[in-house]
């Protein structure tokens, strides 16, 4: 059987390694499952993964490989902003498909190459500004982010959604990506007296950030992390203490007994990767994988890329078993989805914010 090959670099080692794993394996149970029904075409897809441990850099060099030496007709599922930004300037000709960032750079409709899955870090973080707004009445914001490009999306974003409401930020803490070094941020934000803290990191950082604030700013205080932060990961991070916190996704629930979706991820995950626990990741990366299947099957062939990137942006709910996407502003699902921690669930919260 002849492949079709897909490149993915993501962190598989270091501190944000649960992430990465957890979107591999996702995407892995998809592709597999395809492959062991019979292909494409007769033909069988194989992600060819790279550890970069969330430094750009290696990503770099990751993609450099896949692209001469691997010589890959796609690119899929790269973890991290600034990763991502660091091979922008040569992946101009190949399809880039469902990084797994938020980015606003990645949503620039002249890049022809690129097709998001999830929507972006704007969305998001409106809807979370929006949510606390309506339900809560909250005025004081503040936000906890990584010193980086991402950090810096996900500021922008919270600067943007709040002037809608004309508010500003009362505080702000950065902390170094790749380490756990937020006490500087956290005498910054613990001033401010914030109601709310939105916070834009990874979930190791972020989570000694929570157990540290916890104790030192007042005692109802939100904390909203965004879907990058990886809910799952910083539940368990945090023992199943989730008490006053706000996730967002990008992605429904994979528990949801109504999406038929979640139901053939949890049953495919098991069947490749039985130690492994259903997770909001691993669930985007099954449903971006889905959306490659689907797109490659619906196009004619001999495949050409231009042909792949065309069925990709012309799918339809019937081709995810109903799953609401929709190719709007180089995003094929474009929802945001929120939600509480509650007896080992999580359990969504009904807001028509959600839906950009």
């Amino acid at each position: 059987m002849q492949e079709i090959r897909l490149g993915i670099s993501l962190p598989l080692s270091g501190i944000n390694k649960a992430l990465g794993r957890s979107v591999l394996q996702g995407a892995e149970s998809g592709f597999r499952a395809a492959n062991d029904a019979g292909g494409i075409r007769g033909h069988s897809i194989r992600l060819i993964a790279a550890d970069d441990k969330y430094e750009p850099q290696i990503t770099l060099k990751n993609t450099r490989k896949f692209l001469e030496e691997e010589k890959v007709f796609a690119l899929f599922g790269f973890v991290g902003t600034p990763t991502v930004k660091k091979i922008l300037p040569i992946v101009k000709d190949i399809p880039f498909v469902a990084p797994y960032t938020g980015a606003s750079f990645l949503r620039d409709p002249s890049r022809k190459n690129i097709v998001n899955f999830r929507s972006s870090y704007h969305d998001e973080i409106k809807t979370i500004v929006d949510y606390l707004r309506a339900k809560k009445g909250f005025r004081r914001f503040a936000i906890f982010y990584q010193n980086d490009d991402y950090g810096i999306e996900g500021y922008n974003a919270a600067v943007s959604a709040l002037r809608s409401h004309g508010l500003t930020l009362v505080g702000e803490g950065t902390y170094k990506r790749n380490t756990l070094s937020v006490r500087h941020a956290l005498n910054e934000i613990q001033n401010s007296r914030p109601e709310a803290i939105i916070i834009v990191g990874a979930y190791k950082p972020s989570a000694y950030f929570i157990r540290q604030a916890r104790q030192r700013c007042r005692e109802d205080v939100v904390f909203a992390p965004i879907s990058f932060v990886n809910a799952d990961a910083l539940v368990q991070e945090l023992g199943g203490a989730t008490r006053n916190i706000l996730f967002s996704q990008t992605v429904p629930p994979y528990d949801d007994p109504s999406l038929a979706i979640a139901g053939a991820f949890r049953k495919s995950l098991k069947r490749y990767y039985p130690g492994a626990r259903p997770t909001f990741a691993a669930f985007e990366g099954y449903l971006a994988a889905q959306a490659v299947i689907a797109a490659l099957r619906k196009a004619s062939w001999p495949i050409s890329r231009d042909r792949f990137l065309q069925q990709l942006r012309a799918l339809a709910p019937e081709d995810l078993s109903g799953l609401p996407i929709h190719y709007h502003r180089t995003q094929l699902l474009n929802r945001v989805y929120l939600s509480r921690y509650t007896d080992g669930t999580f359990l969504p919260i009904r807001f028509s914010g959600g839906r950009p």
